[in-house]
This record gives structure tokens, sequence and C-alpha cells, in this order.
């Protein structure tokens, strides 16, 4: 019997080829034939699975929110105890910022397709919105979660304070990934925005023997 091929999986393995050269090259420098060569396969099937580079892009960005997905999932999982709601955000934060390899790869991936599809209409044609507010709708609700819970400091906006966050981490990232700054000093401005944002938890004084 003919080998069945999983199609799903080769889409995955041709997208994280793209991954690796685009982290090691830009995303700019990078055709489908770059992709074809990493992945150990013809230019050909690379065209089958994704007719146009955009397509292809667009997949490796898609696979790359999975991947940072998973990342925010393993930070949380390996907290002692069920996280807060600031922790959980905080790691969403965290994760983005490019503290390894794969941050690091991150962070420049989207940020180089953002400005790309500034000046090609084709990028820009592209559903790559859905993501980044895919990534604010989430951080609104956890924010709008913590607010009803009275963990918030008065007058904090969820979605205005959403949007400032995601600003304030990409821009971090940046400065971090040119050396700029350090990470250290990325993390700790997060931090103090962190605590503006959230009221100090409240803890309780020693029992009185």
């Amino acid at each position: 019997m003919p080998k069945r091929v999983d199609h799903t999986q080769r889409r995955v393995e041709i997208a994280e080829a793209l991954i690796r050269v685009a982290g090691r090259r830009g995303l700019h420098a990078v055709g489908m034939r770059d992709v074809a060569a990493e992945a150990d396969v013809s230019l050909r099937l690379v065209q089958y699975y994704f007719e146009t580079k955009e397509k292809l892009l667009l997949f490796g960005l898609q696979r790359l929110a999975e991947r940072f997905g998973e990342r925010v999932a393993a930070r949380l999982a390996a907290a002692e105890a069920g996280p807060s709601p600031r922790a959980t955000v905080e790691a969403l934060l965290m994760t983005a910022l490019p503290a390894d390899e794969e941050s690091r790869t991150f962070h420049l991936l989207y940020t180089s397709y953002a400005v790309l599809a500034v000046t090609d209409e084709t990028l820009a044609a592209q559903p790559f919105i859905k993501e980044p507010d895919a990534a604010e709708e989430a951080l609104t609700h956890l924010l709008r979660q913590a607010g009803e819970a009275g963990l918030l400091s008065p007058g904090a906006d969820p979605r205005l304070e959403a949007i400032s966050l995601l600003a304030l981490s990409a821009g971090l990232g940046t400065s971090v990934l040119v050396g700029q700054r350090s990470l250290e000093t990325a993390a700790e401005v997060l931090h103090r925005q962190l605590d503006r944002i959230f009221r100090p938890l409240l803890v309780s004084p020693p029992a009185v023997q």
C-alpha cells in the first residue's frame, strides 16, 4: 500500500523550516526555494502546500503564535500554585520578551512581518491583524476578570491597559533585540507597569503568640 501522507504535519514541517531560516537570515531575505532547502523537500512541494510566499509567511506566523501559546502555558504550569490573574498577565508579557532563541525568533518575525506589510499590498491583504487582536482580546478579558475581583487599581480600564501593556511589551522587546537595553531592565519596566495597574497584595500580619 502507498504510504499515507499527513498533509497537516507536512505543512507544519515546512512552516517550521521557514521559521528556522527566517530566524537566521531575516524574513525579508527568505524565498520559497530557501524554505524548500531547509525542509529538505522540493520547491514544487512547497508550492503545492502554499501557492504563494505570502500564504507561507502567514501560516508560519500562525505556527509561531501556537508555539507562543504553548510557552505561556508551560510557564504557568511551572508555578507551584494556581496562577493569579496578575501572574497570568505577567507570563504572557514576559514570554514575548526575547530572552532566548525561541522568543527572539518570535519577536523578530512578528515585527518583520508587520513592517513588511506596511509597504507590501499582498502581505497587507493577509489577515495578519487578527493575531494581535486576539492577544488584545485575551489580555482585556484577563484584566476585566481581575477588575471584577477587585484586583485592579481604581480607574484602571481593562481595554486601555491591555493596549498599553502590549504596546509596551512590543517596544521593549525590540529594544532588547537591538541591544538598546538589557532583558533585566525591560522586565523591571513591565513589572512596574503591572504594579501600577494591579492593587498590591495584602499580607496578613503574623498571628500573636
